[in-house]
């Protein structure tokens, strides 16, 4: 229960109730335990009581229980029990305002994003690619930037890489090898990531996350997002927070130390976060986690063990409620001798076997103080929520859609503007109408060429070849003989007949000679009009 005071009321101790400080609540926190020892129930005190403080928050709903923080709550025997426990006389059950989301878009307000805000890096872990395929990824990124292509949806990224492909040696001295191996890889897993529904997630409109950070009546609102289905595609829904994480880190701007976050964000079973991730994504959370807290955001995790978190965003997490661990194995003692070991020591009692003893909804609990150091670890009870415990009707969750702002009822309805598909599909139909019709000019000329030698073979057979040669070759034969004849006759009525050797033989030689010429000449001409 919030306090006057800017102190977050969550637990109840030995000595009394044990607070959040509001200052520190940014300083992120953990929520650890085996599975049925309470971790969801902490979650929505926590959840409701950052909404009596008017700090809206964001929580994965793994099996429906969360949307129950919707509705008010009502007494029972364990309650009941609770409240003489604590000393509280009166209860003031009452749900908080809530907004349900899903990125199928079923179960709640649809959560999208554009391919190109998802960006390569978190695409290449959603698609487990190697490295080299990353690579090609992010070069295709940059020839899509650079030629002005949206990447909206996955249809986009998808025509995008087969023209990457198709010109790839028009891009690989600029930007690098580009193999069509890596293309494909890139393709296959892409058509995984539709077979299991992820392309509901690409598209627009895309999500505001400043519709996050919303108060109702002095309130905040509690972002519940549906995720029963999205677990069964574990990277989609990590890589989906972790999108969340980095928009809000990116988008924020700086408030320094306040009184209350601006926003907390709940990071359920937290260790699909870090599982199968690279060193250099793993830095990545690092840094966003260490830093997003100067933009008023406080991150917790929960998960069974502290060990499912890395060292390095294990020491950033201040506010610390751990649940009861079992120790059936080696593995499992080790775990809780790391969970024990996290905490400052109560020298009351043993913070390990005190781990092994819990009940449910008991858990040791440490925050960080004023001066931002962590207190004494101390054994307590949780506070029962004043909201429903478990899951509200498919009808009420009906209800909860319909009544939303219009701002958040507008991400119902997909948005299809034009993008790289529609640019790319037009270049390739244009492309195919050009070497279509060049096509056609070579099949033109091709057939203009077989018409041309049919028809020349067709006047061979017709007389036009062996019948007009052999023509030719008896006039021609027969024109020769003539011509002989003629030059011949001159020649003698000029020398006067005479065969004597003499100056008129000479003469009678050349008159001969002029006559075979001027008669050829004739003869000539004559064959071409008969041979036409």
């Amino acid at each position: 229960m919030y306090t006057s005071d800017k102190k977050l009321y969550v637990a109840h101790g030995p000595e009394g109730p044990i607070s959040i400080e509001g200052s520190m609540a940014n300083r992120h926190g953990l929520i650890a335990g085996a599975t049925g020892t309470g971790k969801t129930v902490t979650l929505q005190v926590l959840a409701e009581t950052f909404s009596q403080a008017g700090v809206p928050c964001f929580m994965a709903d793994m099996k429906g229980d969360l949307s129950g923080i919707s509705q008010k709550g009502a007494m029972s025997g364990f309650i009941e029990k609770r409240c003489a426990e604590f000393g509280i006389t009166d209860p003031q059950f009452g749900g908080c305002p809530v907004r349900l989301f899903d990125v199928f878009g079923e179960r709640g307000h649809a959560m999208r994003t554009t391919v190109s805000e998802m960006g390569p890096q978190l695409l290449a872990r959603l698609m487990q690619l190697n490295e080299t395929q990353s690579g090609v990824l992010n070069i295709v990124f940059r020839i899509a930037d650079d030629n002005a292509l949206l990447l909206i949806d996955l249809k986009d990224l998808r025509l995008m890489l087969d023209f990457v492909a198709k010109n790839a040696k028009q891009y690989t001295t600029e930007y690098g090898n580009i193999s069509s191996a890596s293309i494909g890889a890139i393709q296959r897993a892409l058509l995984a990531i539709e077979s299991e529904g992820g392309d509901k997630f690409f598209g627009e409109p895309a999500f505001n996350i400043f519709d996050l950070i919303q108060t109702e009546g002095g309130r905040g609102v509690m972002n519940v997002l549906a995720a029963d289905k999205l677990m069964l595609n574990p990277k989609l829904y990590s890589t989906f927070l972790l999108w969340l994480l980095s928009e809000l880190y990116e988008n924020l701007p700086e408030v320094g130390d306040a009184e209350l976050p601006k926003l907390v964000f709940f990071f359920d079973e937290a260790h699909m976060l870090f599982d199968g991730t690279s060193k250099a994504l793993v830095d990545k959370i690092e840094q966003v986690v260490r830093l997003i807290r100067s933009k008023g955001v406080g991150i917790y995790f929960v998960t069974q063990s502290p060990t499912d978190i890395p060292e390095e965003i294990l020491g950033q997490l201040g506010n610390r409620i751990q649940h009861a661990l079992r120790a059936f194995t080696p593995k499992d003692q080790k775990a809780v001798r790391s969970a024990a070991q996290t905490f400052r020591a109560n020298p009351s009692f043993s913070t390990e076997e005190a781990i092994m003893e819990l009940g449910t909804g008991e858990a040791l609990v440490s925050f960080l103080d004023e001066k931002g150091a962590p207190s004494v670890v101390e054994r307590a009870k949780i506070l029962f929520p004043l909201s429903q415990i478990g899951a509200i009707t498919d009808e009420e969750r009906r209800v909860l859609i319909a009544s939303a702002p219009a701002n958040i009822r507008a991400y119902d309805a997909a948005v299809d503007r034009v993008s790289a598909y529609e640019v790319l599909t037009e270049k390739n139909a244009e492309a195919e109408k050009e070497a279509a019709e060049e096509a056609a000019r070579e099949e033109e000329a091709k057939q203009a060429a077989l018409e041309e030698k049919e028809r020349e073979k067709r006047e061979r057979k017709s007389g036009g070849g062996i019948g007009r040669g052999l023509l030719g070759t008896l006039i021609g034969a027969a024109a020769t003989s003539f011509i002989r004849s003629i030059s011949t006759s001159v020649a003698k009525s000029i020398t006067g007949g005479s065969s004597k050797k003499s100056s008129k033989s000479v003469l009678g030689k050349a008159a001969q000679t002029a006559t075979q010429t001027a008669t050829r000449k004739i003869v000539n001409e004559t064959l071409k009009s008969l041979l036409k």
